[in-house]
């Protein structure tokens, strides 16, 4: 057997429980992504998932500059919970922009930027992310209807763009704290998501 014929999904357990692990490589920019599925896909309910960009600063050194980690955390929870679901983890560090750009931008904000103007100082959009591929991704688990966990409204158009039915959005606010609350704000106020002062 040749290792193009040994698929790329395996049995992840984890302190949660025991998940299925997909990856899915993307040809348009060479990067892999993952599918953490629990459960059957296929259930007449609509799938909770969430689409999770990539944040090594937050999900995997615990930064309180974001809330990428705690959202990571409580969705898998929330998945576990309602017991099927899926987490898609995309490659898309830095709202797209990689990670040596996100560090600079981290540069501009230690000196009085927002996290948007940041991105527009370095010649990045404000947000570089293309969800084709979670959608994708989705078409291939089996999942057509889902309840998206996301404040990011632009998240829930994409996916419908490319053929997912978002039944409905559940917010994913966690994590609030004195380090992030300006750059929640400033996702709230100037990048349309849904977070309010009360949120924060």
């Amino acid at each position: 057997m040749s290792k193009d014929d040994v698929p790329s999904m395996a049995w992840l357990p984890t302190s949660r429980g025991e998940f299925k692990i997909e990856v899915f490589h993307e040809e348009k920019t060479g990067l892999d992504h993952v599918a953490l599925t629990l459960g059957d896909m296929k259930g007449p309910d609509p799938v909770l998932i969430r689409v999770h960009s990539e944040c090594l600063t937050g999900d995997v050194f615990g930064s309180t500059r974001c809330d990428c980690g705690p959202q990571l955390h409580a969705a898998l929870d929330a998945i576990v919970e309602r017991g099927w679901g899926a987490l898609l983890y995309l490659r898309q560090e830095g709202r797209g922009i990689g990670l040596h750009a996100k560090i600079q931008a981290y540069h501009l904000q230690d000196a009085g930027a927002d996290t948007l103007d940041a991105n527009l100082m370095l010649g990045h959009p404000a947000d570089a992310r293309d969800y084709a591929i979670a959608a994708e991704m989705l078409a291939d688990i089996g999942v057509e209807r889902v309840e998206l966990m996301t404040n990011n409204p632009e998240k829930v158009a994409q996916l419908t763009k490319h053929g997912i039915d978002v039944a409905s959005r559940s917010p994913l606010i966690v994590g609030v704290g004195s380090e992030n609350r300006d750059y929640l704000a400033t996702k709230g106020e100037r990048m349309g998501h849904h977070i309010t002062d009360d949120d924060l």
